[in-house]
C-alpha cells in the first residue's frame, strides 16, 4: 500500500486505527531499560511529590491568558 496516494482524511484515520491497535494490546509493546527505568523514576517521582497536577479548569485558562 502506498500510502501517499491516501488523502490527508483518510491516512489521519489510518494513523487513528494504528495507534488504537496498539493501545489496546499494551503488553504487546516492549519497554527497553533505559524507558523503564525513566518510568519507575516518574512514578516515584509522583508518589513522593503527592502533586497530581491542576485542574483541567485551571490549565485551560492559563491557556487562553
Amino acid at each position: 500500500m502506498n500510502i501517499q496516494t491516501l488523502s490527508a482524511p483518510e491516512r489521519i484515520l489510518l494513523a487513528e486505527e494504528l495507534w488504537e491497535s496498539v493501545r489496546g494490546n499494551p503488553e504487546d509493546v516492549e519497554l527497553t531499560a533505559d524507558q523503564a527505568r525513566l518510568l519507575e523514576s516518574r512514578l516515584n517521582a509522583l508518589e513522593s511529590d503527592g502533586e497530581l497536577g491542576d485542574s483541567w479548569v485551571n490549565v485551560k485558562s492559563r491557556l487562553l491568558t
